[in-house]
């Protein structure tokens, strides 16, 4: 098997069994395992998938671009990833869209004014950059297995939460949108925008290859 074989399986094995352990298989494995198992187990599964994928993208080695964007598409880049730190950062506060999160009470403050899947749409908006400024064929498999699961994740939460929730949900939903923005400009609100900005530099500055705002300094 090829590394790009190998980045290939895994990345479909990753989206695969989320969906799977996430959605048809949850509750047989909750009766089996208990809350607490099965949380253990799918993170273990997503953790050892989604190493093979880094393993294997590693493997392959590098590869020629595809295409190649020019400095505007690193500007745009970079505010974006910003964009996503702050939506990531401002996830854990009162999402009723998460796992254990609780029925929506009140309208969405913060990053949830935004979109009501922050979370979600930061790993997607980060995958679509990322793809997008590497250009190779590596990084459209595994940004794009990303992306993919975020956001038809993010979709069969809304439906799941429905289910759930009933019109409490639909009320709730009713007041934030699925895309970002897709209600007019919010505020994500300070503790989002430190934190945000902060795990933005970070990231950027822990990054293998220099990318932007470091791209520019020194």
């Amino acid at each position: 098997m090829t590394p790009m074989s190998g980045l290939i399986l895994a990345s479909i094995a990753f989206v695969g069994t989320h969906f799977a352990m996430s959605h048809p298989l949850r509750d047989p494995l909750v009766r089996r395992l208990g809350e607490r198992g099965f949380q253990g187990l799918y993170s273990l599964v997503a953790l050892i998938l989604f190493g093979l994928m880094i393993w294997f993208y590693r493997a392959i080695g590098d590869q020629a671009p595809i295409w190649s964007l020019g400095q505007w598409a690193w500007i745009a880049g970079a505010l974006l990833m910003w964009l996503a730190a702050i939506l990531f950062a401002g996830s854990f506060s009162g999402n009723p869209a998460m796992v254990a999160g609780k029925k929506p009470v009140g309208p969405p403050r913060g990053a949830l004014g935004i979109t009501r899947h922050p979370m979600m749409w930061s790993f997607a908006i980060w995958a679509v950059v990322h793809a997008a400024l590497s250009g190779t064929t590596k990084a459209l498999v595994l940004d794009g297995a990303i992306a993919i699961l975020a956001l038809l994740g993010a979709a069969m939460q809304d439906r799941k939460k429905a289910s759930l929730h009933g019109d409490n949900w639909h009320e709730w939903t009713a007041r934030t949108a699925f895309v970002p923005f897709g209600r007019g400009v919010a505020n994500p609100g300070a503790v989002a925008i430190v934190a945000g900005t902060f795990l933005f530099l970070l990231a950027t500055w822990l990054h293998p290859a220099p990318v932007a705002p470091w791209l520019w300094i020194g």
